[in-house]
């Protein structure tokens, strides 16, 4: 039989089980805390009741949910409570990066279609033969005649030297004579009118001028009788089969206008066309004032529909990437330094995410360069309550200590999160170009100036950077083409790129006593996070697989350096 007292305690054990069933609570689960928070303040969380410090409205009791002990990434809301919220949601999709940007411009002139028609000499305008500003002229058109004295002496000296060249066909008259036609020509007289006067043998009393080039007359600054000086402006001529535009782009939107890129203007008054055009060149300077940098469009004008002066609206449609990744900016919740997604998980969790963002495309989309994936859906709508839970549930989770980190939490999310807060050294991203060191990214990629790939660094040690160094030579960034040097930036001769310059490293000093250094040390490569991963042939690194990039680039070279020399000293293995 069983002892009594055995007996008793099952008895016991029986009793206090039935009375945690009938209370609802698990016999090995521990107290529940209740806390207290603000309706209005949910980031005020305290153990006891009282009033909020911020309004002072009277703090409401709150309890920890019974898995809030057990790892967790988010907070968990139940379906009827996130169809109240109205809750709405979206996936991250992968697309091209296009934005278009609109602005006014205004019709203008082609500078290189404009010419001024002078004379070389003082002379009397005897007739007008374009006597009203705005008419058309094409090359040869005359213009007006004039009489100068000057003129008439060249002439008479030009027919006695070619009487003297007919009498006497030596050398000496030869060079007389084409020494008179060649001052004619500086006068511009053309070889029609000095054939004229090899048939007539008798000077004109006025000579006819005639347009150098086809365009509308913009300006006339003579009349018929005048007496005009040497190099006086008389009329200006402007080609309108292309002109230019001019529009205004404000400075955070210069990064998506590029030279070639395609043009639409609009003109208010003829809504039933649209001209196509190009850029053709941006300024490189910004106005103080009105924030915008001017940019240059052509375009072609047939049927002259297009007038200097006009008003115009620009649009330039961008396709910066082919294949980036997406959220709407409605997704976004900005806070200063930092911007959070909050991811749809399943089972109800909820997940906030800081994401870092690119640039923004059309249609109110944002790329996004880390912290999210393709395919994840994400809260569009309502994630502002989402917010205020997570922050409540953070404030719980504090006052309560059970704050806990999983191993699966080791995204590039959260590493994001703890970067932006500050419990790591942030890490940016530079080219390894010596010249461009002084351009820091915080994202990875290509350097926009010569393609090569962003090397990640501390700023603690890109403080420690000084960019500089002798200019080598100036080569194409296209590793074929690696043999092109040029004492001067241009173009590649090869491919059309623009030339990058190449500096000299800097002088190598070890700082281990003893450390023999060679005369001359061979290209060594290292891995931007293994620094004593170091080989004198380039290819990847064995432990992260990066690639391995030239010591002179890193930052920490020299260390990568004397780690090889190191290696190879004597008794090293």
């Amino acid at each position: 039989m069983m002892p009594i007292h055995r007996l008793l305690s099952l008895l016991f054990l029986l009793v206090l089980v039935l009375g945690c069933v009938s209370c609802g609570r698990d016999p090995a689960a521990p107290a529940v805390r209740t806390l207290y928070t603000c309706g209005m303040h949910p980031q005020i969380v305290q153990d006891h009741p009282g009033n909020c410090p911020v309004c002072g409205m009277k703090l409401t009791p709150v309890r920890k949910p019974a898995d809030a002990a057990a790892p967790s990434s988010g907070i968990v809301i139940d379906p009827a409570t996130i169809q109240t919220m109205g809750l709405r949601t979206g996936t991250v999709t992968r697309g091209p990066l296009r934005r278009t940007i609109r602005t006014v411009a205004n019709v203008d002139y082609d500078e290189t279609g404009l010419a001024d028609v002078t004379t070389k000499y003082k002379g009397w305008i005897e007739k007008l033969y374009v006597d009203a500003t705005g008419a058309l002229v094409n090359p040869g058109d005359p213009l007006f005649s004039i009489y100068s004295p000057e003129l008439y002496s060249a002439q008479t000296e030009y027919l006695a030297a070619l009487a003297a060249s007919s009498n006497s066909p030596g050398g000496y008259g030869r060079s007389l004579l084409d020494s008179a036609r060649t001052k004619l020509r500086f006068y511009d007289i053309s070889d029609a009118q000095i054939r004229e006067l090899d048939t007539a043998h008798e000077p004109k009393k006025s000579l006819t001028i005639s347009a150098p080039i086809s365009g509308f007359v913009t300006e006339k600054m003579v009349v018929s009788g005048q007496m005009v000086e040497a190099g006086m402006k008389l009329y200006r001529l402007a080609e309108l089969g292309i002109v230019w535009v001019y529009a205004q782009i404000y400075e955070q939107d210069l990064a998506s206008v590029q030279l070639g890129q395609e043009a639409v203007m609009i003109l208010s008054y003829l809504p039933d066309r649209k001209f196509r055009g190009r850029v053709t060149y941006v300024y490189p300077t910004v106005d103080d004032k009105t924030r915008t940098a001017r940019v240059r469009m052509e375009f072609h004008n047939p049927g002259y529909f297009l007038k200097p002066g006009m008003f115009a609206t620009v649009e330039l449609e961008c396709n910066l990437e082919p294949s980036v990744l997406l959220v709407p900016d409605s997704s976004v919740l900005r806070s200063g330094h930092k911007n959070t997604v909050f991811v749809a998980l399943p089972g109800g969790r909820f997940e906030a995410r800081t994401v870092s963002l690119g640039l923004q495309a059309q249609d109110s989309m944002d790329q996004v360069l880390a912290g999210l994936s393709e395919g994840e859906r994400i809260v569009t709508s309502g994630q502002f309550l989402l917010d205020s839970e997570s922050q409540l549930r953070e404030a719980i989770d504090k006052m309560s200590g059970s704050a806990q980190t999983t191993p699966g939490q080791t995204s590039a999310a959260v590493q994001s999160l703890a970067l932006s807060e500050g419990r790591a050294e942030q890490v940016v991203w530079v080219c390894p170009m010596p010249e461009h060191v002084s351009i820091q990214y915080d994202h990875p990629g290509k350097c926009p100036i010569c393609a090569m790939t962003l090397v990640p660094v501390p700023k603690s040690t890109l403080a420690k950077i000084s960019p500089g160094g002798r200019l080598l030579y100036h080569t194409c960034p296209m590793p074929d083409h690696g043999d092109v040097h040029a004492d001067k930036p241009g173009k590649c001769p090869k491919c059309g790129m623009t030339l990058i310059p190449v500096m000299s490293a800097p002088a190598f000093a070890t700082n281990t006593p003893g450390l023999a250094v060679p005369e001359k040390l061979p290209p060594l490569f290292a891995c931007p996070m293994h620094l004593e991963i170091v080989s004198d042939k380039p290819g990847q690194c064995p432990r992260c697989a990066m690639e391995l990039v030239a010591t002179g680039s890193l930052p920490d070279g020299k260390k990568a350096v004397e780690n090889w020399l190191k290696r190879r000293a004597p008794g090293q293995p």
